[in-house]
Formats: structure tokens, C-alpha cells, sequence
């Protein structure tokens, strides 16, 4: 396998990773701008422009966007994030020129019909009432907007209702001015891809991306604030998030929090699985997460229960962060490290995930970063280094807390706060069951 990366003289940035043992290549164009990068009226704007580049352009139907990649077989689709964008495709070897075709007419003659951004209005609608609807997402949704409130970070991608009626096709075009611009945009493939071959195509299709955006783009820095939000619903089950400031990519503890979430959620034989499912079976899903994004990050753990578990859960849980942040084996940074060297290396067996790894480094770092440099960094991580990091997450920062479903037994949040305080907090497990 071989990564090559050339820069054009027009400032977009292609990069390949040659698999010659396939038969297929996965392709995209990432693109460094998402929901953070809207301004306040276009609340949602980044996730429409999303859909409306597959709804016709001046030389396809959105018919025919579809049916001429699958009829080689192929597949195209697209994603909307808080910091990124990406349109990608998946096809056998022989049909790259195609997908590259198809992916420069969506990103760069859009025609942004009336009547397709009337239908695709409410196509999103129905996305959004279909979230609504369930719990699991919405937490997060709630999470995001209380750790940040009042910030376009902490906002829903999808947008709400009213906003996303208001849009027209001027407006988002203005966005994509400002946003989808050469400086800011990746083309990768990765499979049986020819780096020359793959960069004279590229270069010939996206000639006519602007250089430079029509306004700077806008991206305001993230304040981290955390508080609670409630919702009480009529469910069979509690969905509860406890959160904390976590750090950004480029921060020195941003390993070293990715590997602390592991110990403490990361799977079967982590802390919070064994203790508070397997061992006091007091929930069904428990895991712990960090997300990191370009100037802060999200430290969570998520648990779903029956609403009469919760007087004994959240303590069990405010247990095991003080735990952690007193002992950690050696051990359980080991098992760490080996789940996040497989998921590289089995990643690099899928075009797929190997193509949007590579974007990603790009867009993060500038450069693509080799697996041993990575499992470098994460060698250099200590007992000492986690649980110093531990206690300064889990006790010298405001939570966040988002739950919703039946909460009547869910503990105040001054409650919730004093227990992460000083690390104790009482069990009420005798009285709730």
C-alpha cells in the first residue's frame, strides 16, 4: 500500500492510497465546513445543501445522478457533521472516471430547483419529527445543546422546522461560496486507484471550484458551559448522559482521554460494563465516549435503564470515575492500545474507512499521520498521565447532564454535583427497588 498527496495549483488537496489486491475504489470530496460554520439564520443549512447536491444539476436529473451510478453497480451518498462535510462514492476500478464525474457535477452545477427544495423541505421535516421520536438520538441532540448552549456547535444539525421552511435556493448558494472553496476541500480514493491517473481527472472535473470563499468563513470559538436538561416521557426506559469538558484534537490529553474512555467504557470488559451491567445488571447499554473537535471536546457516559434503576445507577457510575481517577493497571491501558491498534489496521482493510481516515488526517493535521506514529503517542501514556487526567475531567469541571424518560427518581442535579465534588455520592438502591 502507498499514500501519495498532491496539491493543485488551484489549492484542492488529492490524495490516494493505492490497494492493489482490489477490485474497487472508495472516493469522496471532504469538505472542512459543517453545521458549526452556519450562521445564525441558517440554522440547518449545511445538512440541506447536503441533500440538495443529489436533486439535480445542469447537466443530470436527480434521477439521473442515481440511476447512472448504479447502474455500474455503484453507490454514492453523503454526511452532514458539526466540523466536516463529505460526498462519497463506492465503485469497481473501471468506473472511477464516473464517480468523479458525478461527484465534481453535484458539488459544482447544483442548479437548486424550486420545486426540488420544496420536496426536499419536507423530506427533512420527516427526518426531524423522525429523531424527535427517538430517545437515544435526542439525548445527544440535548447533550450537545446544554454543554454549549447558545452556541452553533451545541445546535442540532438537522435544523428545526422553521428554519429549514425559510431557506432558498440564494441562501444556500451563499453558503456554498463561503464554505465550499478549494482551501478547505479533500478529494481521496483508496483501492485500486492510480495516484497520476486519479489527480489528472480530479483536476480536469473540479477546475472550476473557487479558490477563494466569496466572505471568510465563519466558525465561532467554543465555551464550554454544561448544566442539566429534563425531559420526563412516558417510556419504558431512562436515557441518561453525564458529561464533562473533554479536549480538543490537537491537545496534548487527547489520547490519553480516547484511551480513558476505553478503560472506563470501551467495551465487554471495561469498568462501567462490568460493574454496572454484568455485575449489578442496574442497566442494558452503558459505554463512555470523548469527541474531539478543533478547538474543545466531550468527555460522556451514556446509560439506558428502567427509570427505577437510576437512584442506584448514578452513583455506581460517580464510583467508577473516582476510581479511575485513583487507580489505574497497566493492564487496562494495554487492552486499550490493542483495540485501537485493530480498529487501525482493520480499517485500513476497508477502502471505505481507510478513504475517510485519510480525509480526516488532512483536514485535521495537514498531513497524513502513519499507524506506528500514532501507536507512538499512545505508548507514551501513563498510569499517572490518565489518572491525573481522570480527576481533572471528572471532578474540576461543571457537568452536563441530559436525560429523558421516567426521571421521577433521577437525583437533583446539586445532588448529582456535590457527589462529583468529592467523588461520593450516597446510594439510595434500598429505597428505589
Amino acid at each position: 500500500m502507498s499514500v501519495e498527496c498532491t496539491r493543485l495549483k488551484s489549492g484542492l488537496t488529492v490524495v490516494t492510497e493505492t490497494m492493489p489486491h482490489l477490485e474497487s475504489v472508495a472516493l469522496g470530496v471532504w469538505i472542512k465546513s459543517g453545521s458549526r460554520n452556519e450562521l445564525q439564520e441558517e440554522h440547518g443549512i449545511a445538512h440541506l445543501l447536503e441533500h440538495m447536491a443529489f436533486k439535480g444539476t445542469a447537466r443530470r436529473t436527480a434521477r439521473q445522478i442515481a440511476e447512472q451510478i448504479e447502474n455500474v453497480g455503484g453507490e454514492v451518498n453523503a454526511a452532514t457533521s458539526t466540523e466536516t462535510t463529505s460526498y462519497y462514492a463506492r465503485v469497481l476500478k473501471d468506473h472511477v472516471p464516473l464517480a468523479v464525474d458525478i461527484l465534481a457535477d453535484i458539488l459544482t452545477e447544483s442548479s437548486f430547483d424550486d420545486e426540488e427544495l420544496r420536496r426536499e423541505k419536507h423530506v427533512i421535516l420527516q427526518e426531524i419529527g423522525a429523531a424527535d421520536d427517538m430517545p437515544d438520538d435526542v439525548v445527544f441532540d440535548r447533550f450537545a445543546q446544554i454543554a454549549y448552549r447558545d452556541q452553533t456547535i451545541g445546535r442540532p444539525i438537522l435544523g428545526t422546522p422553521e428554519t429549514v421552511l425559510s431557506f432558498t435556493p440564494d441562501q444556500i448558494r451563499h453558503y456554498l461560496g463561503r464554505n465550499y472553496t478549494t482551501d478547505r476541500m479533500f478529494v481521496v480514493a483508496a483501492g485500486a486507484v492510480d495516484h497520476e491517473t486519479f489527480v489528472r481527472q480530479v483536476e480536469e472535473r473540479f477546475a472550476s471550484l473557487p479558490m477563494a470563499p466569496v466572505a471568510p468563513p465563519v466558525m465561532e470559538p467554543a465555551r464550554y458551559i454544561g448544566g442539566e436538561g429534563r425531559e420526563g416521557r412516558d417510556l419504558m426506559d431512562a436515557q441518561v448522559l453525564l458529561g464533562f469538558e473533554g479536549k480538543a484534537y490537537h491537545a496534548r490529553d487527547f489520547y490519553c482521554s480516547q484511551i480513558l474512555a476505553n478503560i472506563l467504557g470501551g467495551g465487554m470488559s471495561s469498568r462501567l460494563f462490568q460493574e454496572v451491567r454484568e455485575h449489578r445488571g442496574l442497566c442494558y447499554s452503558v459505554y463512555a465516549f470523548h469527541w474531539g473537535f478543533s478547538d474543545t471536546g466531550i468527555f460522556g457516559i451514556h446509560a439506558a435503564t428502567g427509570g427505577e434503576n437510576l437512584p442506584e445507577l448514578v452513583p455506581v457510575i460517580i464510583d467508577e470515575l473516582r476510581k479511575s481517577s485513583e487507580h489505574i493497571e497497566q493492564q487496562e491501558i494495554e487492552r486499550a492500545r490493542a483495540q485501537i491498534r485493530a480498529q487501525l489496521l482493520m480499517g485500513g482493510e476497508s477502502p471505505a474507512a481507510r478513504a475517510g481516515q485519510l480525509a480526516r488526517q488532512m483536514m485535521l493535521y495537514g498531513r497524513i499521520i502513519p499507524n506506528n506514529e500514532m501507536m507512538e503517542r499512545l505508548e507514551g501514556i501513563t498510569i499517572e498521565r490518565l489518572t491525573d487526567l481522570a480527576g481533572r475531567l471528572f471532578f474540576n469541571t461543571t457537568p452536563t447532564l441530559s436525560a429523558i424518560g421516567p426521571l421521577e427518581q433521577l437525583a437533583p442535579m446539586d445532588e448529582i454535583a456535590a457527589g462529583l465534588s468529592n467523588g461520593r455520592m450516597e446510594l439510595k438502591a434500598a429505597s428505589a427497588r
